[in-house]
């Protein structure tokens, strides 16, 4: 069994709320860092690239994940999977101080549940004004799924007291 150095770092925010952006700054000025890319089922998008945004499997092959406990936790957002995988997770964790990982609040409360070290950071945008700025920016979303995401934003940020740290 590999010795873990590392810390987990949990980044979670609303869809929009610069998850992946914050990290990114924080790689590049922590050193000794890394970011978990993490698991989904859903297409990646036509910027986004498999090993580096996310390690993107069918629907099937996630599920195969989950029956094999290849998962550290893993959780289903607007009908595809999401989750952590134990040897990824396991690798960074022996090689870095630091690993960052963009974890929804259902992510982190499994985390939580299964007793997983981590530090957890919830970031909340300025405004709802402001996160619908971003998301209607996002050429794949439509007025409908900004609505969804809205009302999911505002579920999640009622609960951002559970993480150690709110920005």
């Amino acid at each position: 069994m590999v010795k873990n150095i590392g810390q987990l770092v949990v980044i979670s925010a609303p869809s929009g709320g610069g998850k992946t952006t914050v990290i990114n700054r924080l790689i590049e000025r922590v050193p000794n860092s890394a970011r978990l890319v993490t698991t989904t089922s859903r297409p990646p998008r036509e910027d986004e690239m498999n090993g580096v945004d996310y390690y993107f499997l069918t629907k099937q092959e996630f599920e195969e994940k989950i029956s094999k406990d290849d998962l550290v936790e893993h959780v289903e957002y607007a009908g595809h999977y999401y989750g952590i995988g134990k040897s990824e997770l396991a690798e960074l964790l022996s090689r870095y101080a630091y690993v960052f990982a963009p974890i929804d609040i259902r992510g982190k409360k499994s985390l939580d549940d299964l007793g997983v070290h981590h530090i957890s950071f919830f970031l909340l945008p300025e405004s709802l004004a402001d996160l619908r700025d971003r998301l209607e920016r996002r050429p794949y979303i439509t007025s409908a799924e900004v609505e969804r995401r809205l009302r999911i934003a505002q579920e999640e940020m009622a609960q951002a007291a559970g993480y150690d740290y709110q920005i």
